[in-house]
C-alpha cells in the first residue's frame, strides 16, 4: 500500500515479464558490449561521429528555436529566444563546418570538467570527512588525473578522448545488461 502511494511499484510491477524475456536484455547487452568495443578501437571515428550528432542536434534545436519564437512574437523575450536559436545553428554548423575544431574544443571543456570536478571531490571529502570519505576522494583524485592526462596530450587528444568516453560508457551499459539479465535468468529458474 505505502509503495502504491508513493508510486515505488511503477517499473517492477512486469519483473515476471522481464525475468521471462532475460535472453533479450542478454543479446541487448552483448550488441551494446560490442558496440562500446567498437567504439573504443575507432575511437578516432566515434569522436567524429559524436561531433556530428551534437552538430545535428544543435541545428535542429536552433531551427526550432526560432520557429517558436515566431509563434511567440508578442512575449518580451522573443528576440532573446531568437538569438539563442541563431546561436545553436551557428555551433550546430561549427560542429560540421570544423568537426576537429570542435571535438579539440570540445575535449578542452572536458578536461577541465575533470579538473575542477576531481578537484572539488578530493576538497570536499577532505573537509567533511564523512563515512566512506576515500572513496570520494580517490574518485576525485582519478577524475583530476584524467584531465591531467587530456591535457598532456591535447590538442591530440581531441581527436580521440570523446569518442574513447562514449565507447566506455557504451561497453559499460552493455554489461550492466548482461549482468541484470543473468540474474533474471537465475531467479526466473
Amino acid at each position: 500500500m505505502e509503495q502504491q502511494r508513493y508510486g515505488w511499484s511503477h517499473g517492477f510491477h512486469d519483473v515476471a515479464e522481464i525475468r521471462k524475456n532475460w535472453g533479450g536484455f542478454l543479446a541487448l547487452g552483448i550488441l551494446l558490449i560490442i558496440l562500446g568495443s567498437l567504439g573504443i578501437v575507432y575511437s578516432i571515428f566515434t569522436t567524429f561521429f559524436s561531433v556530428f550528432l551534437l552538430g545535428a542536434l544543435l541545428v535542429a534545436s536552433g531551427i526550432i528555436e526560432i520557429i517558436q519564437s515566431f509563434w511567440a512574437r508578442h512575449w518580451s523575450g522573443v528576440f532573446f529566444s531568437i538569438l539563442l536559436g541563431i546561436l545553436y545553428l551557428v555551433t550546430g554548423g561549427l560542429c560540421f563546418a570544423r568537426p576537429v575544431a570542435s571535438a579539440v574544443a570540445l575535449t578542452l571543456l572536458i578536461a577541465a570538467f575533470c579538473f575542477i570536478g576531481g578537484l572539488f571531490k578530493m576538497i570536499n571529502a577532505l573537509i567533511l570527512r564523512f563515512s566512506h570519505w576515500g572513496w570520494v576522494f580517490f574518485n576525485g583524485l582519478v577524475t583530476f588525473i584524467l584531465g591531467m592526462l587530456i591535457v598532456a596530450d591535447w590538442p591530440v587528444s581531441g581527436l580521440w578522448v570523446i569518442g574513447l568516453f562514449v565507447g566506455i560508457d557504451i561497453l559499460l551499459l552493455g554489461w550492466t545488461w548482461v549482468v541484470l539479465a543473468l540474474a533474471a535468468r537465475k531467479s526466473y529458474n
